[in-house]
């Protein structure tokens, strides 16, 4: 069977079943040269770290792969949520790197103390497994601006989070919103200029999504560029409150949500943000996102939990001003006034 992607595999030779190093010749994967010695590596490190996970041909179907949702990334698509850079770009070899060092919380992905000198090469064998490494470059990594509140700020950077939130960027139509039907209809109000009048029952719980990563693919294919999809991954964006966050880590919350806000999520329908909001609002976001996650496992949860679910906030409505009365009919007999002398 032939592995990683079909002409380069074919120049070569590297087939599997055709002993334990079965590169004879350097390939160029993300724009640089790479060895064989390194792609030979590689496989070894990867059969002994990553395959039973990520399975023998890398397209996530390993035996310890089922049953784990999410899914073991397919890396025959050459598609990444986490790389920090605007999606679909391809990561640079620093953004995969962290994403094995620090793990993907809440996933089967653990942290993995690889040795340097194993994990490089590892990182370029994986390329081999997609197309899309030999035909492009990585993006460039989002850059983090300076914060422009700080702590000092903190509290003006929350509010105005909370309005992008549920207004201009309505991060609520994925996530769960965290406001009531009162001030959801004032700050989309203060936003937009238009009252959001009508609430979902659904609006305080995530919504199930369609990704671009693809869990079974449709038979007879022979390339896998011309491959169709038969079974998408669905994904249920996390609920701030509740879930912990795949690549937030103790110490740089803001500046890693800083980073996946602005970067936006690879092929799970998060857009890049980096450009489409001013610099303090994606920090704004990112200390309101902040603070609903320090809310993980507290009371305030609970209490913001009790506070959206209570009846009276599901029955509450907008009041409605009455149109003005029409002007009172003249008596029988009055001559209508033209606006000039009696």
């Amino acid at each position: 069977m032939l592995r990683g992607f079909a002409l380069s595999i074919l120049l070569t030779g590297a087939v599997a079943g055709c002993g334990d190093h079965p590169f004879h010749q350097s390939m160029k994967l993300g724009g640089k040269e790479v060895s064989a010695e390194t792609l030979n590596h590689g496989r070894d490190g990867y059969q002994q770290y990553c395959r039973p996970c990520h399975g023998e041909n890398g397209d996530g179907k390993g035996y310890s792969s089922y049953g784990l949702r999410p899914p073991p990334r397919d890396f025959s698509q050459g598609l990444f949520k986490f790389g920090h850079v605007t999606a679909p770009a391809l990561p640079p070899d620093e953004e995969l790197i962290k994403i094995v060092r620090g793990g993907l919380h809440g996933t089967a992905m653990l942290k993995w103390d690889v040795p340097d000198g194993e994990l490089f090469p590892i990182l370029q064998y994986i390329k081999t497994f997609s197309p899309k490494w030999a035909a492009e470059e990585p993006g460039k990594p989002i850059e983090v601006s300076a914060d422009p509140f700080g702590e000092a700020k903190k509290t003006e950077a929350v509010v105005l989070g909370e309005k992008l939130y549920h207004a201009k960027a309505q991060c609520s139509g994925c996530h769960p919103a965290f406001v009531t039907h009162e001030k959801l209809n004032a700050l989309t109000k203060e936003m937009t200029g238009t009252a959001q009048t009508d609430f979902s029952a659904e609006m305080y719980v995530s919504q199930l999504k369609d990704s671009e990563y693809c869990l079974e693919w449709k038979a007879g294919w022979k390339k896998i560029e011309d491959r169709e999809c038969a079974k998408v991954v669905k994904i249920l964006p996390p609920n701030f409150t509740r879930d912990k966050l795949r690549t937030v880590h103790e110490g740089t919350e803001l500046t890693d949500l800083y980073r996946t806000i602005a970067s936006g999520i690879g092929g799970a329908n998060m857009p890049t943000w980096k450009g489409a909001l001013k610099e303090d609002e994606l920090w704004g976001l990112a200390y309101y996102v902040r603070s609903l996650a320090e809310m993980r496992d507290t009371a305030e949860a609970g209490k913001l939990a009790s506070l959206l679910g209570d009846p009276a906030n599901a029955s509450w409505k907008p009041s409605v001003t009455p149109p003005p009365a029409p002007p009172a009919p003249p008596p029988p007999g009055a001559k209508p006034n033209k606006g000039g002398k009696e």
